[in-house]
């Protein structure tokens, strides 16, 4: 039987939901706090490979999106053209019955992680977040933006990389960094041929069509803006355009019809990583809050899932708490510490227009790596 009995989750995207999920079905009492008053997601797509697929299904909620989500087997990889260049296989990590990889809208996403949440009966407030805490040998006393107080065995800032909670424990030591990119994203009617992951190589970053549903695809491009500019929202459509002029084939075909500036989203790349233990005493980060990285590899919500499937895992025993979160250190440090650095590497070989970096060699390492169980 676990020591922790009380929780407070700092965070409600989806490292937090799915932690409130994992720890709930443990009878863990969890409260979560969210500072967004409107539970709203940023985005519009997510790519769940085979390490994420193998964790919701031992979460319990793959089955309540998978007929919202599109199921594919395979990445391929091709040049600016359309002409394939590799073509790489998964594995069905999760079992024979589920598939490889899912691509899921985000609001389809959090529906269901939020619904779960609430199911299960944990304790949710919006609009408000930490405002203070203290704590002892035994617990945490947590003071709220509301007023509220409460005392807790384990508090998780898993609040994203602008974490509150990370500068709460570290100050300004770990300050999100810009990369140099920043990636566009739209989306379209799914095109018959996108029934995988498909990425192309372009003379100055990367493009790629991510199938989400059977008439849902999001289109999305990496783009070097090493003076991190800022864009009116009404020039959006435009600018997006302007950075896949290099591509033809599907991608050009698409590139014409990004006319409404509201429909992209665009977000400069930015990075963290807490490279020390990310805990003191009681309280803990994970996710983004630790160890946010770029979109290269498809892993930085993979990340932030598996943190929370490994540490409800651990937090079943009837060990000593600083135990427990030093051996989850020595379970994801390592982990995530190999996905944020080759996601980094991706973006900066794309940057520097090196048409020679081995893109398929990453990918098969990656997919080597997270294959790898996590519990």
């Amino acid at each position: 039987m676990s020591a922790v009995k009380k929780v407070l989750i700092v965070g409600g995207g989806i490292g937090g939901l799915c932690a409130a999920i994992a720890l709930r079905r443990q009878q863990i009492a969890v409260d979560l706090v969210e500072i967004k008053a409107e539970w709203t997601v940023y985005g519009v797509g997510i790519i769940q490979q085979c390490n994420v697929v193998r964790e919701m299904a031992h979460l319990g909620v793959l089955e309540r999106y998978l007929n919202a989500a599109y199921a594919f087997e395979d990445v391929a990889i091709y040049d600016a053209e359309g002409k394939q260049l590799a073509r790489i296989p998964g594995q069905r990590a999760a079992g024979p019955q589920y598939p490889v990889n899912i691509g899921i809208s985000r609001l389809a996403l959090h529906r269901v992680l939020s619904e779960t949440a609430t199911e299960l009966g944990t304790r949710i407030t919006l609009g408000h977040t930490i405002e203070a805490f203290s704590q002892d040998a035994d617990g945490v006393d947590v003071r709220l933006s509301n007023g509220q107080s409460g005392r807790y065995d384990l508090v998780i800032g898993a609040d994203g990389l602008f974490s509150k909670v990370r500068s709460m424990l570290f100050g300004d030591r770990y300050q999100p960094r810009f990369t140099g990119q920043s990636v566009w994203r739209h989306n379209f009617p799914r095109a018959p041929a996108i029934d995988h992951l498909a990425t192309y190589v372009g003379p100055d970053g990367n493009a790629g069509l991510v199938p989400l549903a059977d008439n849902l695809m999001y289109l999305f491009v990496t783009s070097h803006e090493p003076d991190n500019p800022w864009f009116d929202a009404d020039q959006l459509a435009t600018q997006m355009r302007e950075r896949l002029r290099g591509f033809g084939g599907l991608i050009g075909q698409l590139r014409e019809q990004i006319t409404d500036a509201r429909q992209v989203v665009y977000k400069p790349m930015e990075v963290v990583f807490v490279d020390e233990p990310w805990f003191q005493g009681r309280v803990l980060l994970i996710g983004d809050a630790a160890h946010a990285t770029t979109p290269h590899l498809g892993q930085g919500a993979g990340m932030a899932i598996e943190d929370a499937i490994v540490l409800a895992d651990l937090l079943r025993r009837d060990e000593a708490l600083p135990t427990l979160l030093q051996e989850f250190m020595n379970r994801r440090l390592e982990r995530c510490r190999f996905i944020s650095e080759e996601s980094i590497l991706a973006g900066e070989r794309e940057m520097a227009r090196d048409h020679a970096f081995d893109r398929a060699g990453q990918v098969r390492r990656m997919m080597a790596v997270t294959a790898q169980p996590v519990v």
